[in-house]
């Protein structure tokens, strides 16, 4: 998969059969029209381009908007690139950009830079300033400028059951199993590895901090879950807290893992954590006997739900 970072680095001269959205999630629903348009475009060959937008609209256009991605850019990037796609366009998402026309959008970016001849677009999909164009509209364009357009119905998105919106809810709630189900793989962290406290180390369960510098990222409600990682090539599973830690009188949110059977030296590595089951609530505990107790508790948890899912360690 090629990758564009602006529409002005990009032209074709092949025809191409294209898609457009934010694709938060990259979940099994996306990855339906996306496989879609892939097959379509090697039958007629063409070459299958999705282009997508950063930072998200709302972002932009919605200054006091809260908004909170279930990928990072990133791993946006890395989830697109395994699913056959021959290009991938990521615009810049501006006011400036935000302002022209849905008319003008097709001609100058659809018709003129990307030669599109064939256009996958869902059944309620608005752009343009003051989002002019709609499906229909949309249509007729393709008339003037000689390109079909396929729509993803209301069926078909039925058919799915499945949103981003509805995945954010399940994450946030802590619904992970939910969640991964239908995004299709785990929900995942990324971030690099800072120094912390080193409180974990001194009662026997010594943890990475994970840093996510993205402000935007979505993250599950506090507690405790089980994870995996794949680090230098080993596989490794353990635990991760999010919260403030009460039981020290932590202030800010931090996110620690403890991994079972690995002892590497791993600070300052950018390390991805994939989430797989919720284990407890935060709580405060009495006493650091009590939070020891716990912890030793939610390993075995841990290690069971583990061995169920994959093998025996």
């Amino acid at each position: 998969m090629k990758i564009f970072h602006n529409l002005s680095t990009y032209n074709s001269d092949k025809k191409t059969f294209v898609t457009i959205g934010t694709f938060d999630g990259v979940h099994i629903g996306h990855n339906k029209v996306i496989k879609n348009l892939v097959t379509e475009a090697k039958e007629h060959k063409a070459i299958s381009v999705l282009l997508t937008f950063f930072p998200h609209p709302r972002m932009v256009l919605q200054k006091n908007a809260d908004i909170k991605l279930i990928n990072t850019i990133n791993e946006r990037i890395k989830l697109l690139d395994n699913t056959g796609l021959d290009v991938l366009i990521i615009q810049e998402f501006t006011q400036e950009f935000s302002k022209q026309s849905s008319f003008n959008f097709v001609e100058s970016i659809l018709v003129k830079k990307l030669n599109v001849s064939k256009l996958f677009i869902g059944y309620d999909h608005q752009f343009g300033q003051n989002r002019d164009g709609n499906f229909n509209k949309i249509k007729e364009y393709g008339e003037q400028f000689n390109f079909k357009v396929q729509e993803i119905t209301k069926l078909d998105i039925n058919d799915i059951a499945v949103s981003s919106t509805m995945i954010r809810k399940a994450i946030e709630n802590g619904d992970i199993l939910n969640a991964n189900t239908n995004l299709g793989y785990n929900f995942m962290l990324s971030g690099s590895v800072v120094e912390g406290k080193n409180l974990g180390e001194k009662i026997g369960f010594p943890t990475a901090n994970l840093d996510i510098k993205e402000s935007y990222k979505l993250l599950p409600k506090t507690g405790a879950y089980v994870v995996k990682s794949n680090i230098d090539n080993q596989q490794v599973f353990g635990m991760m807290n999010i919260g403030f830690r009460p039981t020290v009188s932590g202030e800010n949110q931090t996110i620690e893992v403890h991994f079972f059977n690995f002892k590497k030296d791993i600070y300052d590595k950018e390390i991805h954590i994939e989430i797989l089951q919720y284990l407890r609530d935060e709580k405060k505990f009495d006493s650091i006997e009590s939070l020891i107790e716990q912890l030793q508790k939610d390993k075995q948890k841990a290690l069971k739900i583990i061995n169920g899912i994959f093998f025996d360690l």
